[in-house]
């Protein structure tokens, strides 16, 4: 006599839950490093703006940058960058925001502090699973920023 059981899958599915809980793990690392320099998520995310900036950034375009990344008000975008002057972290030059020396050194310390999390966070995953993961990824954040626009139409 043959027995056929249905197989079960104790495989997690990719949905918006797991997508939330696995940002809010990352984050909630990364969080804990900003804490010990003395900055926030938002603060971080306008420099790493700022310093990978291909050509010299106005305010105006940090502003669409950070808020296109956070979906976040523009006017906090601006109060954030009204604290990264105050802290020294950027600077005004002209019509362009520009890192400090500080700044720079700010965001490598984070960089260095972050880089062997984020390697055993990360390591041993195959490629093609990263791939695919970036792919789905990818098509999410695709997909809410045209549902974002529609409902902000």
């Amino acid at each position: 006599m043959t027995t056929t059981t249905a197989s079960t899958s104790t495989e997690t599915v990719a949905d918006a839950r797991v997508l939330a809980l696995a940002h809010y793990a990352a984050r909630g690392v990364l969080e804990q490093v900003l804490a010990r320099h003395g900055i926030t998520f938002q603060q971080q995310i306008a420099l790493r703006a700022a310093l990978t900036a291909d050509a010299p950034q106005t305010a105006d375009d940090l502003v669409t940058q950070v808020q296109g990344s956070l979906k976040a008000d523009p006017a906090d975008v601006r109060a954030t960058l009204d604290e990264l002057l105050a802290k020294q972290l950027l600077l005004t030059d002209g019509a362009h925001l520009r890192l400090t020396d500080a700044g720079r050194e700010l965001t490598a310390a984070i960089g260095a502090e972050v880089a062997p999390v984020s390697a055993r966070v990360w390591g041993g995953i195959p490629a093609a699973d990263l791939a695919a993961a970036g792919r789905v990824l990818a098509l999410v954040t695709e997909r809410a920023n045209a549902e974002l626009a529609a409902l902000n139409t």
